[in-house]
Formats: C-alpha cells, structure tokens, sequence
C-alpha cells in the first residue's frame, strides 16, 4: 500500500470506531451492562488504531525523503527482471567494496608497491573488488613519457597485477592504464599513440574485461590533448563480477550520459565504474554534479575511484582534484574522501536499495526512445531532409 491509501484507510476505520463509541455511550442506560463493556472494548480499539497510525506510519511519513528505505517493511523486494534485453539481477544482497585514492607518479615501481599495500587491506577488510584510479600504475610528467610507459595488456606491469588479484582472491577495477595495441600508430619518428585502458581482473588473476576510452579529453585550456597520443576506442564494455554487472568505463566518459544510458538498459548493469584523474577547476565545478547524475538517471550505483594532489615537481606538475566517492542509485554519496586523504575506504553496496529505487520509479519502462531514440532522430533527419 502506498502512505496516502494506508493514511486513508485507517482515518476511516477510526472515525468509524468513534461514531461507535458516541452512539453506545449515549444509548448506554438502554444497552446495560453489554454497552459498558461495548463501550470499553471500542475506546481500546480506537486508542491501538492510533497507537499504531502516530508509530508506524509517521515513521515511514517521516521517512519520505529517503525513499529507498521507506518501504522496505510494507512491501516484498521484487527482483530486477529481464527486460528489453536488460540482464537479471547479479548484485549480491549486501557486498563490500574498496576504493582508493591516490597521488601516482612517473614510477612503476612505487606505485605497484602502494596498490600492493591497498590489495592485502582491501582483502583483509572483506571487500569483493577493490576499485583503483586512472593512471593507477603511472602518470606522465612530460611529454611522449606514458608512450614510453606503454605495455600490451600481456606486459610485465599487468602480469604483476594478475598475480596481485590471484595472491588476494579479489577483483580489480584497474582504470587508465597505457596499452599500446598491437597495430600502434605513429612512426620510429613519433612515439605511437597508446589506448586509455580500463581492465577488470577477476579473483583468479584473469582479465574479464578491457574497456579503451572511448571520450579523449581534449582541453587545450587545460594543457590537456588526450588526442596528442591516445587513440580512442570504439566498443561499450561490461561484466558481471561479485558485486553484480559492471559498466565499465574512464574518467571524461562520465560526461556523456548516453553511454551510461546504454551500459544501464541495453546491458543491464548495477554499478558503473569510472576511474579518474580530474583536474582541479573542473573537479571544483563538476565532478560531484555529474557523477550524482549518472547514479540518478542510470538508478546504479557509482563507483568512481580518483587521483589526488600533484604527481610531479619537475616537469608538468599536474594536480588532480580527488575527491574519490562511491554514490548510491538514489544519489546520495555514501563515501567522499576529499582532497587531502590517500588510501583505502570500504563501503557496503546493498541490492534492496537499488531494487527499491528501481520498483518505485521505473525509468526502464518509462523511457520513450521510440520518439527521441537514435532511431526515431535518424528517422525524424531524412524526414525534414
């Protein structure tokens, strides 16, 4: 039942038990001793309708602002259903999760031995995956340096963090990796261009998924030219994991709501993940705006681990915003970790909430992509053409 039907239903049953009461306390000499205790079996019942109206729901009245949690005692969970292609369920009921923050540099060496560190207190602590940075194994501080960096996916660098999973038995979310292609761009002249790799690795040291950026940050405002040596990719990438479907994504991505629209309803996912390293202006003006967003429109929850302060004094000393977060599918940031804090936090993903949030606003079922869809765009184009 929803609050307004509860609400009326029971002012209805108590006005009614009043009237009673009004009517056998007047005629009472007539009724003798069976409307005395009438009388008082009446009175009780209407003092529990109210004992039970003013504590249980005001409690749930009260508890509208919240509403993934409002009714989770009135109404039986229903499970995510195969929808439009839309995958089922995957999402355990309560799961944990680690991010990091993180402050990486121009060594692959210091860094693996700081995500080593955050690997064995993830998996102490009981988490399922533990969801690192873009640029996580390392970060440029001059110009032609992340080609240089550059490995296949079959490379020493992710070999080492295969063996890291393995050793652990945990998943990881290794965003913003330098992967040179097998086929790369360029010439013995020019270092050849690389892709911006997102690889999730399974507890068994496996690579379930490798996602290429497909959004390239060119901000030359920024003195930021993605494009100057990464080439973009061309597949939507996700995964089921422990923690349920991934939608596996990178950084400049999340400004593109059409492709988290996609990771949602053609594939279904529950939690969408973007790695990051944000400059600072944009990370003051935007970073939680869009992120809560994405969480909102997509109804998933939004794990976005972050880099954090400046990477290098000797060359381009770039600085990243931080501010990692986990945000839950109603919006509502579970874990930001500022600015100034490097390490590892856990948090607690819960199906119920995702499935609350799901089942009382139906975005899946709302959508009317047959009027404002590619399709019907491209149709409505040759149309005026």
């Amino acid at each position: 039942p929803t609050p307004t039907h509860t609400h009326t239903t029971n002012a209805f049953v108590a006005t009614c038990l009043l009237a009673v009461q009004v009517v056998v306390l007047h005629f009472r000499s007539s009724f003798g001793s069976f409307g005395s205790l009438f009388s008082g079996l009446s009175a009780a019942a209407l003092l529990v309708a109210w004992w039970w109206w003013h504590l249980h729901l005001q409690h749930h009245l009260t508890c509208w602002g919240t509403p993934h949690r409002a009714f989770a005692s009135m109404a039986t969970p229903v499970a995510v259903t195969e929808r439009e292609g839309v995958a089922k369920k995957v999402m355990p009921d309560l799961v944990q999760v680690g991010i990091v923050q993180m402050c990486s540099r121009n060594d692959k060496e210091s860094n693996f031995l700081e995500c080593e560190k955050l690997v064995a207190e993830a998996a102490t602590a009981g988490c399922k995956l533990v969801a690192f940075p873009e640029c996580f194994s390392f970060i440029g501080a001059k110009p032609g340096e992340a080609q240089i960096a550059a490995e296949p996916l079959t490379g020493p660098t992710m070999s080492r963090y295969c063996e890291l999973a393995k050793k652990h038995e945990i998943w990881l979310s290794l965003g913003g990796f330098q992967e040179l292609p097998a086929s790369p761009e360029g010439s013995d002249a020019q270092a050849p261009k690389i892709y911006n790799a997102h690889v999730v690795i399974d507890s068994g040291g496996e690579m379930v998924a490798q996602y290429r950026k497909i959004h390239l940050f060119d901000a030359p405002c920024f003195n930021l030219v993605e494009s100057n040596q990464t080439v973009g990719g061309a597949e939507v990438v996700s995964c089921d994991s422990p923690i349920g479907r991934l939608g596996v994504t990178i950084c400049y991505d999340m400004r593109f709501p059409e492709l988290y629209q996609n990771l949602r309803f053609t594939h279904g996912c529950e939690v969408m993940l973007i790695p990051a390293a944000f400059t600072v202006p944009t990370g003051q003006a935007h970073w939680e705006s869009l992120l809560r967003a994405r969480a909102i429109e997509c109804q998933c929850y939004v794990i976005a681990a972050a880099q954090t302060g400046r990477h290098n004094e000797d060359g381009n000393r770039r600085e990243s915003w931080g501010h990692s977060i986990v945000i839950d599918p109603w919006g509502k940031v579970l874990q930001d970790m500022g600015r100034d804090e490097m390490g590892l936090r856990v948090v607690a993903l819960e199906s119920s909430v995702l499935e609350d949030v799901r089942r009382r606003m139906p975005l899946d079922t709302h959508r009317r992509y047959d009027i404002y869809g590619p399709e019907a765009t491209e149709s409505a184009k040759k149309q005026s053409a």
